[in-house]
């Protein structure tokens, strides 16, 4: 089974690459124009990010992450369904399928790599890309935005970082959107937003992404075999 490695590996990739780099040297997938396409080809997206504001994009074979100074941190995992990952999705269904996926897979990563974090909520959406699960995770020491963090006070905590989760299954993949709230730790106590409010934001935010993407065309299913039909004597 594949390690996901999705919490710190997306702000941690060895190869970064300026959005308007045109040869896109040492990524694994393509960037043509403004879209980036993923190495295996089972989507493209356009880039959310732009170089005015030090937008990048780093990727593995399975995961691209962009990223600017401004406010946009962004991750795109699409893993292909192995055998035992079909066989979980066909005997739990697919609501409990990603909640089983999420818990045991992205969540216990983000615990491996953040101490305290913690599910804040999570919400199975039936009319949203055939069914989707959004969650929102509360990451203590997280925020990919630690350059931008006011100083602390001697009375101040770590900050806590929000992501938001939107999990479903496209072509024979599992796709993972993560998103962090980013004015949560970069505007200091100046930031007044109610969970409701940060859920909202969050929400509109996976949605935005998702308009962003395409996605590949499933392959065409065989033609069922036919039997000859034996030639009647006269």
């Amino acid at each position: 089974m594949f390690r996901l490695t999705l919490a710190f590996a997306f702000a941690t990739l060895a190869s970064t690459l300026r959005a308007q780099d045109a040869a896109a040297p040492g990524i694994a997938g393509r960037i043509e124009g403004r879209t980036y396409i993923s190495p295996t080809g089972i989507f493209k997206v356009t880039i959310p990010v732009l170089p005015e504001l030090g937008g990048n994009v780093t990727d593995t074979p399975n995961v691209v992450t962009f990223q600017d100074e401004f406010n946009v941190h962004v991750s795109i995992a699409a893993f292909p369904q192995d055998a035992t990952q079909r066989w979980e999705m066909s005997t739990r269904g697919l609501k409990d399928y990603l909640i089983y996926f999420f818990s045991n897979f992205v969540l216990a990563d983000f615990k491996q790599s953040f101490e305290g974090v913690q599910i804040e909520s999570a919400k199975f959406v039936p009319g949203m890309l055939d069914g989707s699960l959004v969650t929102y995770l509360l990451v203590p020491g997280g925020t990919m935005f630690a350059d931008r963090v006011p100083q602390l006070g001697t009375t101040d905590r770590v900050p806590i970082a929000k992501r938001g989760n939107l999990l479903f299954v496209r072509n024979g993949h599992i796709f993972v959107i993560s998103i962090e709230l980013a004015e949560r730790v970069i505007e200091g106590r100046a930031y007044q937003k109610t969970t409701a409010e940060e859920d909202e934001i969050l929400l509109q935010r996976l949605n935005d992404m998702v308009g962003k993407i395409q996605f590949a065309r499933p392959p065409a299913a065989a033609p069922p075999a036919t039997t000859p039909v034996p030639a009647t004597k006269k």
